[in-house]
């Protein structure tokens, strides 16, 4: 009798699927926890993107972990960086202004992957 050899499944990955949606903001823009959950389906899920964020460091290729925020604009997520400024150092480098943690006009920077991408 042969022995059935089984192929190796790909596994789902939320926090891969949420890497492959913020390696698609643009530079100069940023976006939220919330709106990447709501384009993945998973609307109330934006903890969990926050949880895939402070993880992205060791993903490849880089994930801009720098360009998602609250929904208020607020870089919630700068501790999870290798120093406390680092967050806020990127996202200059790119233009965008921040003022007491907080991206200056962030409604008109945010890019909403539920519109910017074809589901």
């Amino acid at each position: 009798m042969k022995k059935e050899i089984s192929k190796p499944v790909k596994e789902y990955s939320f926090f891969e699927d949420v890497y492959d949606v913020v390696r698609q903001i643009p530079k100069g823009r940023a976006t939220s926890y919330g709106a990447i959950a709501t384009y993945l389906g998973t609307k109330l899920s934006a903890r969990m993107v926050g949880w895939a964020m402070n993880a992205a460091g060791s993903a490849k290729p880089k994930v801009p972990a720098h360009r998602v925020v609250n929904r208020n604009g607020m870089l919630t997520g700068k501790h999870h960086f290798a120093t406390p400024t680092l967050m806020e150092e990127l996202l200059k480098k790119e233009k965008i202004v921040v003022k007491d943690e907080k991206i200056v006009d962030f409604e008109k920077i945010f890019w909403d992957p539920s519109k910017e991408l074809n589901l």
